[in-house]
């Protein structure tokens, strides 16, 4: 964003009206570099064993133009650091996590703390109770807010029962709240529930944002008149992995091409999901540019 003054808040930027550039994967960027990304920890072992890459990452992003980092907290529940017995450092880790965000934007940009479906994001069979989700996704969130998020994205989602849950424990700390949600190429849901239902679940609890994420790019065309119709501002961040990769390309250009369509269709902010890079991220903030 070209202004000299930069906007004090999330809520502020998202007001400016100009399409927001978002960074790309952490996940997958961490094994790419050579971090152990084993289960059950996932992203969250270079917590422990790697912060500096993570904040390098972080920087990466943040000098290809992002202005929204993703905090790596897709996997600091108690819940899945538990498996690892690491429950208990559930709260230290996340405020790590923001941290390391935090100094590689600085204040030219802000920190989303990622709010992720407790069990398996392709897995929608495995989604708990509605007891442990209110309960776990109202502590993580929780954590966010302390640790100092300046928002909160609930992504990746795959059912409505926990979208639902997981943005209202979001929406309860009263930081804005992005949910967004893994699509097919029928804008269906891992649940097989339609986006525009997820949608219209999600609208009562007044999000900042909605949107798809982890979705092929080719896929993203079937969800943006959807997206529209909600009448709530939204963002798309696709991702270059899937069973049909091999047959994408995969380039950064050819990523950012997709962009004109999502920028058309009127989104409030575009970046990156897995397998995607600092490349793919600077490749999109040139498709911005002219609109900045």
């Amino acid at each position: 964003m070209g202004a000299s003054v930069y906007p004090r808040t999330f809520r502020d930027r998202l007001a400016a009206g100009t399409p927001f550039l978002l960074d790309g994967a952490t996940g997958t960027e961490l094994e790419r570099r050579g971090a152990r990304c084993d289960l059950p920890l996932w992203s969250a072992r270079a917590l422990l064993e790697a912060p500096e890459l993570v904040e390098r990452i972080h920087r990466d992003y943040a000098e290809a133009g992002a202005e929204v980092l993703v905090a790596n907290t897709f996997r600091t529940q108690r819940r899945t650091l538990a498996r690892a017995g690491l429950g208990a450092r559930a709260e230290a880790l996340t405020r790590l996590a923001v941290a390391l965000a935090r100094r590689a934007i600085g204040a030219r940009g802000f920190v989303a703390g990622s709010i992720a479906p407790l069990e398996d994001c392709w897995r929608p069979d495995l989604v708990p109770d509605d007891a442990p989700l209110a309960r776990e996704h109202a502590e993580h969130a929780a954590h966010l807010l302390a640790a100092g998020a300046d928002l909160l994205l609930v992504e990746t989602q795959n059912t409505i029962r926990e979208a639902v849950a997981a943005t209202r424990a979001a929406v309860a700390t009263s930081l804005p709240v992005w949910v967004s949600f893994a699509c097919d190429a029928r804008a269906r849901l891992g649940s097989g529930e339609s986006l525009a239902a997820a949608l219209a679940a999600v609208a009562p609890l007044a999000p900042a944002l909605v949107g798809v994420n982890c979705t092929a790019p080719e896929h993203v065309a079937s969800a943006l008149p959807i997206l529209r119709a909600s009448g709530l501002p939204f963002g798309v961040y696709p991702n270059l992995g899937g069973p049909d990769a091999r047959a994408r390309d995969a380039s950064p250009a050819a990523f950012a091409a997709h962009a004109d369509a999502w920028l058309a269709a009127g989104a409030s902010g575009i970046g990156g999901c897995c397998d995607t890079t600092p490349d793919h991220v600077r490749a999109l903030g040139e498709r911005l540019a002219p609109m900045g």
